[in-house]
């Protein structure tokens, strides 16, 4: 039987291949933090609810059970001598207490803050980093009243849960407020100014406890219907933008303490301006490109943080270019396999494949991302998908 008692002790030191990892996650980007660490020698743990996961088919335990069930996370506790998570929707009450009983070097703070976007914009200007004008709205009262100092257009969105573009409303004029209704019957919601971006960016930084850091380079991210569609690596900002997004990133990791990963989604805006527009405090869709393209991936950088191994060169090998595969990808890709040459494709193992919901992804490297994009618009991969996938 493990100690936790006598893990905590250990938490400055090194946990070595051997140990075993847990996982909190199931999905694909879990199987990528097991895959990293099982190339490293470590065992890897999961807790998911459903058997026959992502990462569930490639770790050495699956522990069936749901987020909260405290007997499914103490058998993960159990076996476990360091424990990081895949998403940050998990009960904060449950981690708090796994947190008293096992390793989790993330600890439990950031994770709260980036759960609700109230309190991760307060934290983001209180680390003197600016987000978009925004107001907290309770209800419809508020609403009619903070989008006169908002102004049109303006974005409303979830406190607390939400993804690619889940629990948002564009707001462009009055009659579009009566539709802010069935927002604010999930809680309470914040009123965001619209920003006529230029370039939506991303930054990755990857952090220790000691205070290590190292930041992947940065990257430019295309979004259709609210999904993130490519990212492109470098991204195509000029050199002054690129250093004050790697500034910002690295402000906000050291200011909330981050330990592992975070991911930081920025607009930048034609004045040259950047806004954050939201934290995720780890592996991020938009680091896939590392994978293949740096001389470490954000999985790898990941597990060397929570283990407290020396962090790994962030250098760039070459352009690239990420690409999403959605479910209705999925026919047109197998069409393609034999036609391309030298592309990195990545699935999942989800069993459904259902319109919109991500199952893969392809990175392309060349000499130049502007090959690489040409390679992608030549492609049927991403047209009109030959049959319809249920949603």
């Amino acid at each position: 039987m493990k100690s936790w008692k006598v893990v905590i002790s250990l938490s400055t030191k090194t946990i070595l291949p051997g140990a075993t990892i847990g996982i909190i996650g199931g999905g694909q980007l879990g199987r990528m933090m097991a895959l990293a660490a099982k190339a490293q020698g470590f065992r890897v743990a999961v807790l998911e609810p459903a058997e026959d996961s992502p990462c569930g088919q490639v770790a050495d335990v699956e522990v069936i059970g749901a987020y909260d069930d405290r007997e499914a996370i103490s058998q993960l506790a159990e076996i476990s001598d360091v424990i990081t998570y895949e998403f940050e929707n998990i009960d904060a009450e449950t981690l708090g207490w796994l947190c008293e009983q096992a390793y989790v070097p993330q600890g439990l703070e950031l994770l709260t803050i980036t759960q609700d976007r109230i309190r991760e914009k307060a934290a983001i200007g209180q680390a003197g980093v600016v987000v978009a004008p925004y107001e907290v709205i309770n209800n419809m009262a508020d609403l009619s009243l903070k989008i006169e100092v908002i102004g049109f257009p303006a974005v409303l969105k979830t406190a607390r849960g939400g993804y690619d573009g889940k629990g948002q409303l564009v707001i462009r004029e009055q009659e579009d407020l009566l539709k802010g209704r069935a927002l604010l019957e999930h809680g309470a919601c914040v009123l965001e100014m619209w920003i006529p971006f230029e370039k939506e960016i991303s930054v990755i930084v990857t952090r220790k406890v000691d205070g290590e850091t190292a930041i992947f380079p940065v990257a430019e991210n295309i979004h259709e219907e609210n999904i993130l569609h490519q990212t492109i690596v470098p991204a195509r900002i000029s050199d002054a933008i690129q250093e004050e997004a790697v500034l910002i990133a690295k402000q906000l990791a050291d200011s909330l303490g981050l330990v592992g990963t975070l991911a930081v989604e920025m607009f930048v805006t034609s004045d040259r301006m950047i806004y954050v527009n939201e934290l995720a405090p780890r592996p991020h869709n938009s680091g896939h490109f590392s994978i293949e393209a740096c001389a470490t991936s954000q999985f790898e950088q990941h597990i060397r943080a929570i283990c407290n191994w020396p962090l790994g060169s962030m250098e760039l090998l070459k352009p690239a270019v990420m690409v999403n595969l959605l479910g209705e990808h999925l026919g047109n890709l197998m069409d393609e396999i034999p036609l391309q040459k030298d592309w990195k494709i990545h699935l999942y193992g989800k069993k459904a494949p259902m319109a919109k919901r991500k199952m893969g992804h392809v990175t392309i490297l060349r000499n130049s991302t502007a090959d690489a994009l040409k390679e992608v618009e030549k492609s049927n991969i991403w047209k009109t998908a030959k049959e319809k996938i249920g949603g």
